[in-house]
């Protein structure tokens, strides 16, 4: 596992809604963070303390108010929208609570649409990664079937083969587990820890399983917008 390569930091970073108007909403407040190549670090906090807010900025999916955000080295807030589409494509892999696959497509389809969506129709070498990761989560035998018909724990390892096929160097889950019984959440935890290993990928966790929380080698806490020391 690699500790040296910095992956993203975060520096000053505050986020602020409706700002100078009664409604004036200040939801982060100097997020100083910092990730690097291999960590597994949960982000926990009580409802309302801004994870979600947090994880929408790390993901390049809305800008910050102030500070900056560096990802891969790269500082992130001068960058336009299909400079942030490219690096958030090139760093980053997702994974939601609930897996949005398409049923209708198969195991391996789904696993290889973000390809699909980058450059049009995978190549063989694509398609042969896609069926490795498929191995890796063990679901290889499951490429060829509707995505519709897998249990829920089953779709959510499809998700994070998904969310590997591009190789990330960082993976963002927000809740995971949260939509699985306590055997499956298990089983997809641990499919965390081995990717965590096994791809020396950065993983940021959100979750509200303090179990799970405590398995991290790292745990950054939030409340009321701002990190606890």
């Amino acid at each position: 596992m690699s500790e040296s390569r910095e992956i993203l930091r975060l520096q000053g970073l505050g986020k602020v809604y409706n700002p100078g108007t009664p409604q004036e909403s200040r939801v982060l407040q100097d997020i100083e963070l910092t990730l690097r190549g291999g960590e597994l670090c949960a982000l926990i906090g009580p409802s309302g303390s801004g994870k979600s807010t947090l994880l929408n900025q790390i993901g390049l999916l809305d800008q910050p108010s102030s500070g900056e955000l560096y990802l891969l080295g790269q500082a992130t807030s001068r960058l336009d929208d299909a400079q942030r589409t490219r690096l958030r494509n090139q760093a980053l892999g997702f994974v939601f609570q609930f897996h949005h696959l398409i049923s209708a497509f198969s195991v391996l389809d789904n696993v290889l649409m973000p390809l699909m969506i980058r450059s049009g129709r995978p190549s063989a070498e694509q398609r042969q990664l896609a069926h490795e990761l498929l191995g890796e989560v063990g679901l290889g035998a499951f490429a060829d079937k509707p995505a519709g018909q897998l249990s829920g724990g089953q779709q959510q390892r499809v998700a994070i083969a998904r969310a590997l096929v591009t190789r990330p160097p960082l993976l963002l889950a927000d809740e995971p587990t949260g939509n699985l019984d306590s055997r499956s959440a298990e089983g997809v935890f641990s499919l965390f820890e081995r990717i965590n290993q096994q791809f020396d990928c950065a993983i940021l966790l959100v979750t509200h399983d303090p179990r799970l929380a405590a398995r991290c080698a790292r745990q950054v806490i939030l409340v009321d917008g701002r990190i606890q020391p």
